[in-house]
């Protein structure tokens, strides 16, 4: 198949993917998400290996999800805590458990139950910023937004796509 100008335009879900689309990262993620902070702890939580765990720690790092903050001087060690931009992947986390749950748990159910403050098991929902209004395949349309490259915003075939 033949890839159009937009197809390699890195859009959102694209540079998404690039930076938290391997098998680790989001696994990763979740584990800090549940109180684990150490690398000996995640490796052991994940029984990841230690290299492919370094590099995914230091790539969070780079890309300011998580802080490497020292705990310990000597020796040196460091635990991982979430940033800002880290903590708002947690919504993508629970859309992920709520699909998994709903498409891929056996007849036993879920694996885990995600309990809000109010004290109910609950899941994730998508809805509208504006009307509260589920946002679902059907009730929502792409329109090119203000970074969508003007080269490319031009062609008739990419309007096409958004019209």
């Amino acid at each position: 198949m033949k890839r159009t100008a937009l197809g390699r335009f890195p859009c959102s879900v694209a540079r998404t993917m690039d930076l938290l689309g391997d098998w680790w990262t989001p696994l990763v993620l979740r584990e800090v998400f549940a109180g684990v902070h150490r690398f000996d702890g995640i490796q052991r939580s994940l029984g990841i290996a230690r290299n492919t765990l370094a590099d995914r720690l230091a790539r969070l790092v780079a890309e300011g999800l998580l802080d490497r903050v020292p705990y310990q001087e000597k020796p040196a060690r460091h635990e991982y805590v979430l940033t800002e931009k880290g903590r708002d992947f947690f919504p993508v986390l629970a859309a992920m458990v709520r699909w998994g749950d709903k498409w891929l748990a056996d007849d036993s159910g879920a694996p885990v139950a995600l309990v809000h403050t109010c004290g109910h098991a609950g899941h994730a929902r998508t809805v509208c910023s504006e009307c509260g209004e589920p946002f679902t395949a059907d009730t929502v349309t792409s329109r090119i937004g203000p970074g969508f490259p003007a080269e490319l915003a031009g062609k008739p075939e990419v309007r096409a796509r958004f019209t």
